[in-house]
Order: C-alpha cells, then structure tokens, then sequence
C-alpha cells in the first residue's frame, strides 16, 4: 500500500481535520486526534503534528497539503522500506541553473473549482537574462496580475506545450479508478513529448519535472503509453526555484488556469473562488441552488470534500 508521512504546524492540522471530515471514522489509533477514509485514501492525524496518507491516492492528498506548508516526515518504517527498495533521487548537475532545460509544472491539483493545467516549456541559456528581465520567477511570489502580465510577454518567445484538463474529463478519469497522481504523470508526459517534437532535432540538456511523486511512481503511471520522455529526466520539489524552464511553465499554467476560471464564473453566474476552504464550500452551495448538482461536474472536482459540505449547506 503506498503512503506518505508529512509534518504540519497546528493551523493546517486544524485545516486537514475540517477538510476530511465528512470522511471522519471513529476508531483512532493509540495518539491520534484524528482519522478519516475517503474512498481512496485513509488519513490519521497525530499530537505531534503528522499526518499519515494510506491507499493507492496518497501522494496526490499528501502534496495537497505540502502546498499549504506541510513537510516530508518519514517515520521510522519508511526508511526500513527505502533502505529495502531504493528510490531513484534527482542529483541535478553542478551549474544545472544555467543549463538549457526543459520544464514542466503543473496548476489547479489542489483547487476545488477549475480544471488541471500542466505546462512544458524550453528555455535555453542565451533566454534567461531577458526572462528574469521580464519578470520570470517563482509564480508562487507573483500576484495574479503580475502572472498575466509576464505570461503575455514571454509566450511569443518558448516553445512550450500547454494542456488543459477540463472538469468533466477529470471526473469521468477520477470515476475510473485513475488517481489523481497518474492524470498528472500522464499529462506530464505529454507535455513533454510535444515540447521535444517541436524544437527537434535540437536536444535540451536537461528536462526537470517539478516533483509530485518519486520517479520510480511516475513512471509507473506512464508505463503504458507509446512514447514515454525519460532521457536526462530530473524530479525536483520546489522546481520553480532551481531553473527558469519550470518558473516560465508554472506562470503560463497559471496564466492558463486563471484565464478558465474567469469563464466558468461567466458559466455559473457568480464568482468562482480558487482554493479548497470554506468560501469555495459557500460557492458550491450557491452553483448547486443555481444550477443543481450535476452543474458541478463541469466546473468541479467532485470528489473532493467540498461538495459534501456544499450539500451540507444547501
């Protein structure tokens, strides 16, 4: 069974215990505060502040939280079991910075409303000044304003691929068994494959995917597909700060995503929030008064716990 451990300050265990509540068991085991099981995923939360994911979806739910602060915890049997079944660790090469790179990231994972945007882009050497002229850098530190406005500019200049899950696909993957994980390894992939066509037959240096699960996992979920990118591949967490490939990606998936939130608001009626809390619970109740439930399927997520709470609310 896979799994995940991450340690979290009190405010976002106080967050992860409202978000899965509607999943909540009873039983807790010895010096837990909390435990949930969601039809893929079983979550426990502890005193000290970690937060165990088990089932076949928990990278994805762990890395919903890693976005909102939290940080790998391994316990004690998950080295045993890395010491037993290593795990293929990116080293990126000395001046890896100034490289020739392809990146690749990807938005909207962890919001309720608005669909999944991954976002493959090459930068090479001789771009960088001008992009870190224009702006570029992580898009995590730069206001939506400052994303549009820099994405604009930089889009005529990169090879890049973007794609664009829209909601009722996700749902109709997610309603299939595949995990959230897999849809994005998948997408990922893609992504990639498409940016080396297009700048063919010159090769990038390096193409670096910002981590959101173990290679050995990635692969995994790609290991069916015709053409699988795996040539100078590097995962890396925090991508964005270590080459501007995965920075420019990232503000052009943002760029992408904001731009599909402003039309599923036209879609609805009302303003779309981004995120997972309780305004987007607010949002829901009032798209399923407005439109009925099954509107959520064109504009949501709807595995996620928001819509149990939405339900609540209505």
């Amino acid at each position: 069974m896979s799994y995940q451990v991450i340690q979290v300050p009190s405010n976002i265990l106080a967050k992860i215990k409202d978000f899965y509540h509607p999943h909540q068991i009873e039983k807790l085991p010895a010096g837990a505060v909390f435990a949930a099981k969601s039809p893929q995923c079983a979550i426990t939360a502890y005193k000290s502040g970690k937060v165990l994911f088990q089932g076949k979806a928990a990278d994805e739910e762990a890395n919903i939280w890693r976005e909102f602060g939290g940080t790998t915890a391994p316990s004690k049997s998950a080295s045993k079991t890395k010491a037993a079944s290593p795990v293929v660790k990116s080293k990126l090469p000395v001046g890896f910075a100034s490289l020739s790179v392809i990146g690749s990231d990807e938005v909207g994972t962890g919001d309720y409303f608005g669909p999944i945007t991954v976002c493959a882009a090459y930068v090479k050497r001789e771009q960088m000044a001008r992009l870190k002229e224009l702006g570029v850098m992580d898009s995590k530190a730069l206001t939506d304003e400052k994303i549009i406005r820099i994405a604009k500019d930089i889009l005529p200049h990169l090879p890049y691929s973007l794609l664009v899950l829209h909601n009722e696909k996700y749902n109709e993957l997610q309603q299939s068994g595949m995990t959230q994980g897999k849809i994005k390894a998948l997408l990922h992939n893609k992504a990639l494959e498409h940016v080396l066509a297009k700048i063919a037959p010159e090769k990038p240096d390096a193409i670096l995917i910002d981590q959101f699960a173990e290679a050995g996992v990635y692969y995994r979920h790609i290991a069916q597909q015709k053409n699988i990118v795996k040539e100078n591949v590097y995962f890396h967490t925090k991508a964005e700060g270590l080459h501007l490939s995965v920075a420019a990606a990232s503000i052009i998936a943002r760029y992408s995503f904001l731009k599909e939130m402003d039309k599923l608001s036209e879609l609805a009626g009302i303003t779309i929030p981004k995120g997972a809390g309780s305004k987007v619970d607010v949002a829901a109740a009032k798209v399923i008064k407005k439109h009925g439930e099954s509107f959520l399927n064109k504009v949501a997520k709807v595995h996620f716990a928001n819509t149990l709470k939405a339900k609540k609310l209505v």
